[in-house]
């Protein structure tokens, strides 16, 4: 992986659609950190999430398919964050949802170019986070736009 990939963070339900429901809509997605041309990038606290969302059981996994996601999910993410060591140069927006602020925190702590997300309550602060030059909040879908400018 070459150092100057540009860095991604994907919030929990992106990874589901990744790892667990295998979206083609995301195919290209998942092929791009495959390849290295993208850097996707974690934390301890998304992770936890992460491994708290396939114990639901209204997502109705077995014991193997969330080993399966958690190997996964484990195999592709790089530079994982630790919570503690969150900096804070420019002020974020604040999520609707406390929950999601974390990936938030984690796009501006790791430097990423974007933050891929269905989730309204953090779609909703798109604009002012690409105001602020911070990073790009786009659908998963949209995530080459973060790396060419259309973003």
């Amino acid at each position: 992986m070459s150092p100057v990939s540009p860095r991604y963070v994907l919030d929990t339900n992106v990874c589901l659609d990744l790892f667990v429901f295998d979206d083609p809509q995301c195919a290209s997605l998942l092929a791009a950190i495959k390849a290295g041309e993208i850097e996707w990038v974690t934390r301890e606290d998304c992770r936890a999430e992460w491994q708290a969302v396939l114990a639901y059981p209204q997502l109705k996994l077995s014991d193997e398919q969330r080993e399966r996601a958690i190997q996964i999910y484990d195999t592709w993410a790089h530079g994982v964050f630790s919570s503690d060591a969150a900096q804070h140069d420019a002020v974020l927006p604040r999520c609707s949802d406390r929950d999601d602020q974390k990936f938030l925190e984690l796009a501006q702590q790791a430097g990423a170019v974007a933050l891929l997300t269905r989730d309204d309550a953090l779609l909703r602060l798109a604009r002012r986070t690409k105001r602020d030059d911070l990073f790009v909040i786009l659908l998963p879908g949209l995530w080459r736009e973060a790396i060419s400018g259309n973003g």
